[in-house]
């Protein structure tokens, strides 16, 4: 055997927590790739024995996902070089570790002590540049001269730690219900308790599933995973009561490049996630609830893992579950880097143990959804909201925010600010504000001169746009959406078709391929943005952008397509003369823009 019998034992303890045993195939393949570093036949064929699984069947699973198919090194040096880790210099830290380590980017030394990986997005945007050893914790805010530290060698590498710094807070004169105030942390029950958690859900076990959604539709609440539907609504799309389990399904598995608000809720008040998740399920009438956390996230895995734990030891969940007066259960998955599991049913698919790529629709989870069953997937944020609309009324939930945007929310700002972070404010706060004000504003001298106002995925701004309420509403005025409220910022040094190029580069990376338009349409506009940024570009470039773009939008079984033609043409209807420039000029005409 290839893998230690403490690994055989502990995938076989993660088996029994999902109705069919390939719901832990993830789990065994991270296990199996932390043991042995690199994935091949043999492993695959000894982690397929553990499933009923063929070599082949477990390799084509895990060629899927980019946390498996990372080079092999003792130590694997992981540099994001999407847009928010680009604007703050990660380029810098590649070509000081390629110059350091004396090896190119995505290759191993000789040795195979070291290797380098350009990844993208990390979801830690507000504390950029970040880098990743292997599978631990994130180092955050790193500078070049930290990394000359580490890479002195691997176990130098492996053993470096910096503690997550605390990048989410609550402004004054907020009154806020989703993060613990002054950069406390409650990741254990008695602290949560202590503060009244798990009071809401006791309150709603004294109710029908009819009136907890009832409440939370009157409150207006809607999904803050990026779509903005009213989660009360959604949670009555499940069918009538039968004899079939019904789970609900959350999606934990932010990796939308601006976005890095879900992970702020995970480790630093777990309880309140969970309790959400349990009011949401007695609303949807679930057997169980699936937690599917992405991979890169090992603070927020463990510290989730370790209060479901807790709340099992307590008796919180499990056979006579608080407020349930039934058995009802919660396990936590771990994803293994890929974007496309954000979109609902690409995540049922890799729930189930199976390359993420979307279902077609109809059926929709509600009637079919994880392992066949009804399912309701929620976000992560959005259930975290669920306690406090519970314990203060659906009244007070709607005069936190404006009409038809009720509520809080985690704006996530990145980019080119003084301070930034995730801030718990009300929707509609000023976007103005929420640079100058919360973030700390730009560098002296410098101005906005672009923002994508939710993550990468939603149409850019220009700076003399950013006199906006940040609702979905106000938003759509302008012609973007509100996404997942991750903004970044640019300012004026920023090249827009640099920037368009980086975020192309993702969904061209992130594109499952399973339809004929993304998949090639994300390749176009991504090679025709390249050699416009290598001042090799045409002006017919141009119609061939909108042309794809048209070619992508609205053809394609998920939005990522739609999103990325978004990426490309939305850049260039907002900054057409800065695409015309690169191609006249045959050059960059920005030369303190970030590099790539």
């Amino acid at each position: 055997m290839l893998l230690s019998s403490a690994t055989h034992e502990k995938i076989r303890n993660e088996i029994p927590h999902f109705p069919h045993p390939r719901g832990a195939l993830l789990f065994a393949l991270h296990q199996a790739r932390d043991e042995v570093g690199q994935l091949n036949r043999e492993v695959y064929a000894e982690v397929g024995s553990l499933f009923g699984m063929r070599a082949g069947e477990v390799a084509e699973v895990a060629s899927f996902y980019s946390l498996f198919m990372l080079p092999p090194a003792k130590a694997v040096i992981q540099v994001c070089t999407n847009l928010p880790c680009c604007l703050r210099g990660a380029r810098g830290m590649v070509e000081m570790l390629e110059h350091r380590l004396g090896i190119q980017a995505g290759t191993t030394s000789p040795d195979g002590r070291f290797a380098i990986a350009e990844v993208e997005c990390l979801g830690s945007c507000g504390s950029a540049p970040v880098v990743q050893v292997n599978r631990n914790p994130y180092l955050e805010f790193v500078t070049p001269e930290y990394l000359q530290e580490i890479v002195g060698s691997p176990e130098a590498a492996l053993d470096a730690r910096h503690p997550a710094p605390i990048i989410s807070i609550i402004p004054d004169g907020v009154d806020g219900y989703l993060l613990p105030p002054n950069g406390a942390k409650w990741p254990a029950l008695d602290d949560y308790r202590a503060h009244g958690g798990y009071q809401a859900v006791v309150k709603a076990g004294a109710m029908t599933p009819k009136e907890i959604a009832g409440l939370v539709k009157d409150a207006g609440l809607r999904g803050r995973g990026g779509a903005g539907f009213v989660t009360g609504l959604k949670w009555t799309f499940m069918p009538p009561k039968d004899d079939r389990p019904r789970y609900l399904a959350i999606n934990a598995d932010e990796s939308e490049p601006g976005t890095f608000k879900d992970r702020q809720i995970m480790e630093r008040n777990p309880h309140l996630m969970i309790e959400g998740i349990m009011i949401a399920s007695m609303a949807v009438e679930a057997n169980a609830a699936f937690i599917y956390i992405r991979g890169e996230y090992v603070d927020a895995y463990a510290t989730v893992r370790s209060a479901i734990e807790q709340a099992y030891q307590a008796g919180i969940l499990g056979e006579n579950a608080l407020g349930f007066g039934r058995r009802f259960d919660m396990h936590i998955q771990p994803g293994a880097g890929a974007y496309i599991c954000g979109e609902e049913s690409g995540m049922l698919e890799s729930m189930e143990g199976k390359k993420g790529q979307p279902r077609k629709r109809p059926p929709f989870p509600a009637q079919k959804g994880l392992w066949g069953q009804p399912t309701t997937v929620d976000n992560a944020e959005t259930v975290s909201h669920v306690p406090a609309i519970l314990m203060r009324g659906a009244d007070w939930f709607k005069a936190e925010g404006v009409e038809k945007a009720a509520g809080h929310t985690l704006f996530g700002v990145s980019g080119h600010v003084k301070n930034p972070g995730v801030f718990e404010l009300k929707l509609g706060v000023n976007l103005r504000d929420l640079i100058y004000k919360y973030a700390g504003g730009l560098e002296e001298g410098r101005t906005v001169k672009a923002v994508v106002p939710g993550g990468v995925s939603m149409p850019v701004l220009r700076g003399d746009q950013i006199d906006i309420a940040m609702d979905h509403e106000s938003v759509r005025k302008v012609n973007t959406l509100l996404g997942t409220a991750g903004v970044i910022v640019m300012d004026d040094r920023t090249c827009m078709v640099r920037a368009a190029l980086v975020i192309a580069r993702f969904f061209e990376h992130e594109s499952c391929g399973q339809c004929t338009q993304c998949r090639e349409g994300t390749g176009w506009i991504y090679r025709i943005l390249g050699r416009i940024e290598r001042g090799e570009g045409r002006l017919e470039d141009l119609d061939q952008i909108k042309a794809t773009s048209d070619f992508m939008e609205g053809k394609c079984i998920c939005a990522l397509s739609d999103a990325a033609a978004w990426a490309g043409s939305n850049f260039l209807r907002q900054f057409r003369s800065e695409f015309e420039a690169h191609i006249n000029q045959h050059r960059c005409p920005l030369p303190e823009s970030f590099s790539i």
